[in-house]
């Protein structure tokens, strides 16, 4: 079953779909490349792994402050032992590796990095964590990079323009234009453009079709098995505007 959505679906921002949809978007999109890049160029898949800070509390209820245990049937010498109970519930934590794929555009014999495609995670846009700090740095690499941010959530990276009101964006870094940039607000009610990958000069640019791949992605995931829609998408919430569009949508099962 396809998604509802014409462009990006919301629903797959849940954190819990989130790291699959990332790793098979970015092999959609080096199996969409590859053909068009050959001879003088391939695409890699670079992994990354990032520790991701993960909180666990246990509630029990209330216990007493001393409970006596029945350990056996048979009378013990001095009869039952009175048992502590621990005065205090914590919240354990503890750091789980997540992992990222970024798209590589290399040249074929030398390997030398000609365009990286990047798809946020969460990591990436959450201030504080090693991985913001790293994308960061990343930015200011001498490959051409494509940012693509298919997250509402958290902080995006610094733009001087100002940007406009939606809830995705893809940004094109050419090496030869800095700090100059393209820049392509992506909305829910309307398809994702088909979008440029710049290569080594003269070479042409080759397209990339990014709602294609997620419409693929999206059967062949399973997604639709997946994904709740009755209830509301992950937060953030979406503006009044979107959030009834986005019901409606739903509820009229397009497609």
């Amino acid at each position: 079953m396809p998604s509802p959505f014409p462009g990006m679906d919301p629903y797959l921002e849940s954190p819990d779909i989130w790291e699959d949809f990332h790793a098979s978007l970015a092999w959609k999109i080096s199996v969409q490349l590859a053909p068009r890049l050959r001879p003088r160029y391939y695409a890699a898949l670079t992994p990354r792994v990032t520790y991701e800070e993960i909180s666990i509390e246990q509630v029990h209820g209330v216990k007493p402050d001393v409970s006596v245990l029945k350990v056996s049937d048979r009378p013990m010498e001095g009869g039952a032992v009175a048992i502590e109970a621990a005065p205090l519930t914590g919240i354990v934590t503890f750091e789980v590796p997540v992992k990222d794929q970024t798209v590589e555009i290399r040249e074929s014999g030398t390997g030398t990095l000609v365009t990286s495609i990047e798809i946020l995670s969460p990591w990436n846009k959450r201030p504080g964590h090693e991985a913001f700090d790293a994308y960061r740095k990343k930015r200011r690499s001498a490959a051409h990079l494509m940012e693509i941010d298919l997250l509402r959530a958290g902080k995006r990276p610094p733009i001087a323009t100002e940007l406009p009101d939606a809830p995705y964006f893809v940004v094109l870094s050419r090496e030869e234009r800095r700090p100059r940039v393209e820049i392509w607000p992506l909305r829910l009610q309307k398809p994702i453009p088909v979008l440029p990958v710049p290569l080594v000069a003269p070479d042409p640019d080759v397209p990339i079709d990014l709602g294609k791949a997620i419409e693929e992605i999206y059967a062949e995931r399973a997604f639709d098995l997946r994904i709740d829609y009755s209830r509301p998408p992950p937060k953030p919430d979406l503006p009044p505007e979107d959030a009834a569009w986005v019901q409606e949508r739903i509820g009229r099962g397009a497609v």
